[in-house]
């Protein structure tokens, strides 16, 4: 396998243009070659500025699990800090949890925060929504997101070979500026005004539900709002853990 390192963008598009298949880390497609055979092309964007990017709103493609620490925000750190093993993180990327991993564990943290994605295709560079990177798996470059207010993660314990653990996210956003749009299918885009609102993504097995509304005037109605979206179609035991964790979050709307 002869593996491509591009330093640019116009390398990195030869390389796909060549038949490269992309890799993060190689942590989830290693074993699988090893059985069926490793490809001849390869390209890693471990070289490339655009993907190693990490800082206030935005996160590279390229950078590993280990090196994401607080300059992005908690919901996002805490998520990365969970995946696999002290081992795994130092070697598994940004863009290689969201678009080839099933478990995804970064991407609640991602649609919570609004973030949109930074792709690259055989037309060049363009910004997309989480929904098309899920769905398409195009290669990533980064992800960027508006600042929140504050934001909350939590992973349940799982037995080992059990099911995926449950993962409940969540983070508050001010109203003061045009914000991502919301792409989980809730209807209330544009609602809320200069009004805080709240957003929650939950892993439940493979899936993920995410939803969004204004924040009421007090928690239960919040959670009323919340329970209109698709998150209203989540089991109990899910709901306990978003309950204690927006009420939380709204005793801390008035930081920013």
């Amino acid at each position: 396998m002869h593996l491509r390192l591009p330093t640019s963008i116009s390398e990195a598009q030869e390389c796909l243009a060549e038949g490269a298949v992309p890799i993060g880390g190689a942590t989830l497609v290693w074993a699988t070659w090893q059985r069926d055979g490793f490809p001849e092309l390869a390209v890693s964007l471990r070289e490339l500025p655009e993907a190693n990017v990490i800082g206030s709103g935005t996160v590279g493609a390229a950078v590993i699990l280990s090196r994401i620490d607080d300059r992005v925000p908690d919901v996002l750190r805490l998520a990365a800090a969970t995946v696999g093993t002290g081992a795994v993180r130092r070697a598994a990327t940004v863009g290689g949890n969201i678009v080839g991993s099933a478990l995804r564990c970064l991407l609640p943290a991602a649609l919570v925060l609004d973030a949109r994605a930074t792709v690259l295709d055989a037309e060049g560079v363009h910004e997309t929504d989480l929904a098309e990177v899920v769905a398409k798996r195009p290669v990533l470059l980064a992800l960027h997101w508006r600042e929140p207010i504050a934001s909350a993660y939590r992973k349940l314990p799982a037995e080992a070979g059990g099911p995926p653990p449950l993962v409940v996210t969540s983070a508050l956003h001010s109203g003061d500026g045009e914000g991502h749009g919301d792409g989980d299918g809730d209807g209330d885009g544009g609602a809320g005004g200069d009004r805080v609102r709240v957003r929650v993504a939950v892993r439940d097995g493979y899936e993920v539900v995410s939803g969004t509304t204004a924040c009421a005037a007090d928690c239960a109605g919040t959670l009323e709002a919340l329970r209109a979206t698709a998150l209203g179609d989540l089991p109990a035991a899910a709901w306990e853990v978003v309950r204690p964790q927006i009420t939380g979050l709204l005793g801390r709307r008035g930081e920013r």
